[in-house]
């Protein structure tokens, strides 16, 4: 008999995982148990996918604000630090922010206008018109962003995260002076040593900053790549990726997970006898319609995926055959005809019309982006989420 579904996700819920844990066992478990329990059967090209949160917590990757201090006074020089471009979040950056100002004796924060890199908006774009104001060359101190917009609350979080920065770093010790503007080398006017904590933009921020004369340049990927006094770490990202584990603490991007992928696969291969994908998935890559924020505050969607999540889809468009190629045929016979197509395609459809309008995305972007809605990040309890059928067709 046909299939009459196509991809199914699943979120598949598991017990509290703890430092130390054996995540990939309890991973292999929990599928298998929550396939037994629901009457479902494991297919070949399943994918399993593991919140990065969870991979961080049982490889123990914490950090205090004072590691986060030390390393930033070691490599910025613990004077004047510019800090430039950060997110506007207490989970996602004002932790690091709060390690970053213990380790200065003054931070000139630099904030991003009308809104930071991923869409939270200090102000509106009108607001921005009716001032006459251009983000591009205006630079603004925090007495003129005052006079100008006055209070600006964060639509669902209530912040007015001017005064909350200028609050939290001050509090810490260090003197703080806010300024607004979006050309790097602004911040060249106040220190030549400078902490960029953009995030999909980092490495051309960089090059700017160098190439104007900065003395030291750093981004948050630079910050606790090693180890201080034991802390946790991560070599590739810094504190990129981290959140807010305590008031003191914060919960890093989880360090290599490529091993951790392969025996997940190797043991549901072993019990099951099925070759199921797996990946660790962080942030979607997806921006709300709504409030206008982009989701992805990861440096990458997935961090670590078994090799048959490699690549972008390979598909035809099927109301592109129908409305154009078989414009001349109907019921079964466009059915047939469509299908005869589909399995005719070649493996690169690159170029060809009948593949517009479908997603140049990588799988594991568009993969991560569906666990991540379908975990959610609240009390679901779902950490792993099973997807069935994603690399199906109409024809399987």
């Amino acid at each position: 008999m046909e299939r009459k579904i196509g991809t199914v996700s699943r979120g598949v819920r598991c017990p509290i995982i703890r430092e130390g844990d054996n995540l990939a066992k309890i991973v292999v478990d929990s599928v298998i148990e929550a396939a037994a329990s629901e009457g479902f059967e494991l297919r070949n090209k399943d994918v399993v996918a593991v919140t990065e949160s969870v991979v961080a917590r049982a490889q123990g990757n914490y950090a205090s604000v004072d590691a986060i201090a030390k390393d930033v006074k070691e490599k910025l020089g613990g004077e004047t630090i510019g800090v430039i471009f950060p997110i506007l979040s207490r989970n996602r950056f004002a932790i690091c922010l709060k390690g970053i100002a213990k380790g200065a004796k003054k931070i000139v924060l630099m904030l991003n206008y009308p809104s930071d890199e991923v869409g939270n908006a200090l102000i509106s774009l009108d607001q921005l018109d009716e001032a006459g104001v251009n983000p591009y060359s205006d630079v603004l101190s925090e007495e003129k962003y005052r006079e100008l917009f006055g209070e600006n609350l964060h639509p669902f979080t209530g912040v007015d995260y001017v005064t909350y920065y200028g609050d939290l770093i001050r509090s810490c010790g260090a003197e703080a002076e806010i300024v607004f503007a979006n050309d790097p080398r602004t911040i060249l006017k106040y220190t030549d040593c400078v902490l960029n904590c953009d995030i999909h933009t980092r490495v051309r921020t960089k090059r700017i900053l160098r190439d104007a004369g900065a003395k030291v340049v750093c981004g948050l990927d630079d910050i606790l790549t090693k180890s201080v006094d034991g802390s946790g770490f991560n070599e590739a990202y810094g504190l990129l990726g981290s959140n807010k584990s305590t008031e003191d603490t914060v919960k890093l991007f989880p360090q290599d997970c490529f091993e951790l992928v392969k025996d997940i696969q190797s043991q549901l291969k072993e019990k099951t006898g099925k070759h199921i994908e797996v990946m660790v998935y962080g942030d979607g890559a997806f921006k709300d319609p709504v409030g206008k924020i982009w989701e992805l505050a990861d440096p990458v969607v997935s961090p670590a995926y078994t090799d048959g999540l490699e690549g972008t889809p390979n598909e035809l468009k099927l109301k592109y055959l129908a409305d154009n190629d078989f414009a001349d045929l109907k019921g079964d016979a466009l059915k047939e005809a469509i299908s005869n197509a589909i399995k005719q395609k070649g493996s690169n459809l690159v170029g060809n019309m009948a593949s517009q309008g479908t997603t140049p995305r990588r799988l594991t972007d568009l993969i991560g982006s569906l666990c991540d809605l379908t975990s959610g990040s609240g009390d679901k309890g779902t950490p792993i989420i099973l997807v069935q059928g994603y690399f199906d067709n109409m024809t399987d």
